[in-house]
């Protein structure tokens, strides 16, 4: 089984400057490979993605994955703006750990332009991830799917992956415009999506599985069990339940699938998409 999304970060090293107001007090404190409580849970492969805008950041997670046999994949970052982006990912190769890194990630959701994605530069630096080999994670809200589904059909030899599901308005109930997005991103068959993130979008003190099922039943109808892989997004996650429930809220939301469509959901998507053996 693989965790195909979760961090780490430590304030002695780095502040997380998004950690912000008393709401996120719980996770204003260090969190480490060893406090993921994965195996313990079954899972026997993570992935590691990034958390901030820094390029010293990714250099420190390769060299984690080369230190922790649970990391098999990194998601990492680097400025997809710059001339130099393909000779940055070439570097980031170079560095200890770089066969680890399999995807690069930006936060498009804190982006006040809703195309960010269609800009020249960006979509240049798309272009050089897909060049690399390395899968692009999409890290949006729902009025930047527009851009989304506009940028997987102008770059279709680079695989993507949508994070979170694009955060859908889970707290409120509302499904529309968001889930005639995502089934016109599902369309594109170079995008694939994580499960995960759901819960913070609910409410956090008293989300039910139901309020979660609207959301994860149009993910599975739009890309199909053989493109969605289960993420844990530890320990952002804890904010709305500890690991295992998250797990097993998964599952239960899953449970109608066939043995071998949950299998494809909890590990064998994520293999494909990220190269893990």
């Amino acid at each position: 089984m693989i965790d195909a999304h979760h961090h780490v970060w430590d304030l002695s090293v780095r502040d997380q400057d998004w950690i912000t107001g008393p709401e996120l007090a719980p996770l204003r404190r260090n969190f480490g490979v060893e406090d993921l409580p994965a195996a313990a849970s079954g899972v026997t492969a993570t992935v590691l993605v990034q958390t901030i805008t820094v390029p010293e950041e990714t250099p420190e997670f390769l060299a984690l994955a080369e230190a922790h046999d649970l990391i098999a994949a990194v998601v990492g970052w680097t400025d997809l703006t710059a001339p130099s982006a393909a000779d940055d990912l070439d570097a980031l190769r170079a560095v200890p750990g770089g066969r680890y890194l399999r995807g690069i990630r930006h936060q498009v959701q804190g982006e006040a332009d809703p195309r960010w994605l269609c800009r020249e530069d960006v979509r240049r630096g798309l272009a050089a991830v897909g060049r690399a080999g390395l899968v692009y994670e999409l890290l949006t809200l729902p009025h930047q799917l527009p851009a989304a589904i506009e940028t997987a059909a102008a770059l279709p030899d680079l695989a993507f992956v949508l994070d979170h599901c694009s955060k859908p308005p889970v707290a409120s109930g509302v499904l529309e415009p968001w889930a005639t997005l995502v089934r016109e991103l599902a369309a594109r068959p170079n995008v694939t999506c994580k499960l995960s993130g759901l819960l913070t979008e609910a409410d956090w003190d008293g989300w039910t599985a139901g309020d979660l099922r609207p959301y994860v039943d149009v993910v599975l109808e739009a890309f199909g069990p053989e493109r969605v892989m289960f993420g844990s997004d530890w320990p952002v996650c804890l904010l709305a339940a500890p690991y295992e429930s998250v797990l097993e809220t998964t599952r239960s939301l899953t449970a109608h699938l066939s043995e071998a469509e949950r299998e494809e959901v909890f590990g064998g998507v994520a293999a494909r998409v990220y190269g893990i053996a």
